[in-house]
């Protein structure tokens, strides 16, 4: 019989420790079953109730990732991979169920639909496999297969058929286009603004689903507003020659 390897020998920590770490795993996966729920709703065509749940995933990944640091999962639990269970629920939340959002839509040009439905899995599923999609200094790279923002500026927006298409379009290509997108928690520059900002969005989306996105004018704007500066600031200040931080 052979020796049992470092990986089959429990961590010197005790089972208290031990089931609150896992307890932030259960906490990360509670997300694939808000998807279900989410899903349902797309379902029968309740968008507001599904961007709802989405949120509330939304939330449930900016709390596990520091949840699991300041707990030490990867230390307590070592056989349980916790970037791989966030990969999961991310495809999920961030990408299938969105992707079927906008395909049942009928937002989009329907010839076009199914085809832009499948570019956005596959593409959604090659980005998150790619281990070059986070660069050193928390940026993303390429479109970071935000479906779940997408579907919501669609269904915010409602652009013609065509343009909305086009779009898509655009973010399928620019997936695998090496542009840098910030992440507001973790990106250091602006830190303080960009954070502020994402509770600004944060609330103007809420009032968005909570119209069933009959929001009032400023509010689309606000939210478009933070939108770009989001997914184009990092571009803006290469551009004009700054310094990335």
């Amino acid at each position: 019989m052979s020796e049992p390897g470092p990986q089959d020998q429990q961590p010197p920590f005790p089972a208290r420790t031990r089931v609150r770490a896992f307890g932030v795993h259960i906490f990360t996966a509670l997300g694939g079953a808000i998807a279900l729920i989410a899903m349902l709703e797309a379902v029968r065509e309740h968008w507001a109730a599904m961007f709802g749940w989405l949120g509330l995933a939304l939330l449930i990944d900016a709390l596990d990732g520091p949840l699991a640091r300041r707990l030490k999962v990867g230390d307590v639990l070592p056989n349980w991979s916790g970037d791989t269970l966030d990969l999961v629920v991310d495809f999920l939340t961030y990408v299938f169920v969105p992707a079927y959002a906008i395909t049942a839509s009928g937002l989009l040009i329907p010839l076009a639909t199914p085809l832009l439905g499948g570019a956005i899995v596959i593409s959604g599923a090659l980005y998150f496999s790619d281990r070059r999609m986070k660069t050193d200094d928390n940026h993303f790279r390429g479109f970071p297969a935000l479906w779940n923002g997408a579907a919501f500026y669609l269904f915010l927006l409602k652009p013609p058929a065509a343009v909305g298409s086009i779009a898509l379009a655009v973010l399928v290509v620019l997936t695998f286009v090496p542009f840098h997108v910030m992440h507001p928690l973790r990106t250091t520059r602006f830190r303080m603004l960009n954070i502020a900002l994402l509770v600004v969005w944060a609330i103007l989306a809420m009032i968005a689903v909570a119209t069933n996105f009959e929001a009032p004018v400023w509010v689309t704007v606000g939210l478009c507003a933070i939108g770009v500066y989001i997914l184009l600031s990092d571009v803006l200040i290469r551009l004009i020659g700054g310094k990335r931080a």
